[in-house]
């Protein structure tokens, strides 16, 4: 694929159509600089960093790669105005942002040359988000890991369906690991990929060790959906998440289950590799992923395989 020919290579000037996603407590500035060196998109993940600390890794992660990379903005960050100074100061080139209304923000940050891509897990957002001006969307399936859509519409569902509403570029995430994945969403419409899971077990990945472990340890069916009471996420099973079976098993309300859940619980598990009491947020994906790899391998890895489905595909054409 020549990267000339893709409108996203062509939008964030990438030689690879494939996006690292921005998450929490697992993106700073080392995963992002590897994988933009290796010819993806990087993202930091700012949702979980006080402004101080993103400044910090945005100077970081300039220093360490000359490529384009991206830093990911959930518009419910309480700072979040900070965050944006500190984005137009650096002249960070691409924002992503999520979880809010991206007529908020957009225009101004557009107006300081920056591209501004919003996530979305439906038609109707998708619809909003270019309504907003945005200059690209992320449509991400129900299999994704953290926050998620309330309606479980899986990846391979809400591709088409965004495709056939919207007219600028598309991202497809949720689910999506390899390169047959990758060409899976691109067969369906997208013009790249996001991934998020697999990058969180890289090298360079601020996940704890435990965290990771677990993950290459976890099979088919060890994730579930849940929280959708507050803000819906996918979590790996652990005796946190058997906690809040019991709670909602006793007929937990919204109070109560905010009180199980209590404070940092997602920094606890996946920062601080506390795998009894912490959150495990994780996608479906995470059942097919055995090994800690470095993030320029897992793009090279991912390259390749996609690479070489595209030359399967032509023999049952």
């Amino acid at each position: 694929m020549s990267s000339s020919n893709n409108r996203i290579c062509r939008l964030f000037n990438i030689e690879f159509p494939l996006i690292q996603a921005g998450m929490i407590w697992c993106s700073g500035w080392e995963l992002a600089a590897a994988v933009s060196n290796a010819g993806g998109l990087g993202i930091i993940g700012s949702g979980s960093m006080y402004p101080e600390i993103l400044e910090e890794h945005v100077q970081k992660c300039q220093a360490a790669t000359s490529k384009p990379f991206a830093v990911n903005l959930p518009m419910l960050y309480p700072d979040i105005d900070k965050h944006i100074e500190t984005i137009i100061k650096y002249k960070v080139p691409i924002v992503f942002t999520s979880a809010g209304n991206p007529k908020t923000w957009t225009k101004h940050l557009q107006d300081h040359g920056i591209k501004v891509v919003h996530v979305v897990s439906s038609v109707k957002f998708a619809l909003k988000a270019q309504e907003a001006g945005v200059d690209a969307i992320v449509a991400e399936g129900f299999e994704a890991g953290g926050h998620n859509g309330r309606d479980e519409t899986t990846t391979f569902c809400l591709i088409p369906m965004v495709k056939a509403a919207i007219s600028i570029p598309l991202i497809a995430a949720g689910g999506i690991g390899s390169g047959r994945g990758m060409l899976a969403a691109m067969n369906l419409g997208a013009d790249a990929v996001q991934v998020g899971s697999r990058f969180v077990t890289s090298v360079e990945s601020s996940a704890h060790e435990n965290f990771k472990q677990y993950i290459i340890k976890s099979v088919e069916g060890d994730t579930m959906l849940t929280l959708k009471e507050l803000t819906p996420v996918r979590l790996l099973k652990n005796p946190f998440y058997e906690e809040l079976m019991s709670a909602y098993e006793a007929g937990a309300n919204k109070e109560k289950l905010l009180e199980v859940l209590g404070r940092g619980r997602a920094k606890k598990g996946m920062f601080m590799g506390d795998l009894e009491n912490g959150e495990l947020e994780i996608g479906q994906i995470a059942g097919l992923i055995d090994k800690i790899l470095p993030a320029a391998d897992i793009v090279h890895e991912m390259m390749t395989e996609f690479k070489s489905a595209i030359e399967e595909q032509k023999h049952y054409l």
